[in-house]
């Protein structure tokens, strides 16, 4: 455990169930051990990599916690489980996925844990909803601002805002 809190940027995604309901459960857990928590809006996103299953709800929260980057991918993964995802091939359809994007400005390398992640720079779901709450936010590696990667990405890639015209519930400030 960290004696300073450190800001950290989580992704969640979720494409089988009730993907809303599954993103508030797992803001639920989040909130019990995370401070003073920000989400974005939901955005509802075609999948990558494995085509013909259920598109996505995606968010990016940002949160303050004193857990070390292991600790916060402890639970993480504790909550993937605890919501039914089982261990299973990249990119396949899950009840919900949480990504560490960023945990303060470090840069993490270890076999377990890579951060920032390290394809949120050409992932239009990551970015969006990330542009949205930290757009100046500097990424430590590339030293661009999060607006900055956005433009830089070529095109939406199949990101709307979710549901259309109005906003998710669990957008709210938690």
């Amino acid at each position: 455990m960290n004696s300073e809190p450190v800001t950290v940027y989580l992704g969640l995604g979720s494409n089988l169930g009730d993907r809303q309901q599954n993103l508030e459960k797992a803001l639920d857990y989040l909130k019990q051990r995370l401070q003073s928590a920000e989400a974005s809006s939901l955005y509802e996103t075609e999948p990558i990599g494995s085509p013909g299953q259920p598109y996505f709800l995606n968010m990016v929260l940002r949160a303050n916690t004193r857990l070390a980057p292991t600790e916060l991918l402890l639970l993480a993964k504790g909550i993937e489980r605890k919501l039914g995802r089982l261990p299973d091939r990249r990119n396949a359809p899950r009840p919900i996925d949480i990504d560490i994007l960023f945990y303060g400005d470090q840069v993490i390398k270890t076999p377990e844990l890579i951060i920032p992640h390290p394809r949120l720079t050409k992932r239009a779901f990551v970015l969006i909803p990330l542009a949205e709450i930290a757009p100046d936010l500097l990424h430590p590696t590339r030293k661009r601002s999060i607006k900055q990667l956005l433009k830089n990405l070529s095109g939406r890639q199949g990101v709307v805002k979710w549901p259309p015209g109005k906003e998710a519930e669990c957008t709210r400030l938690l």
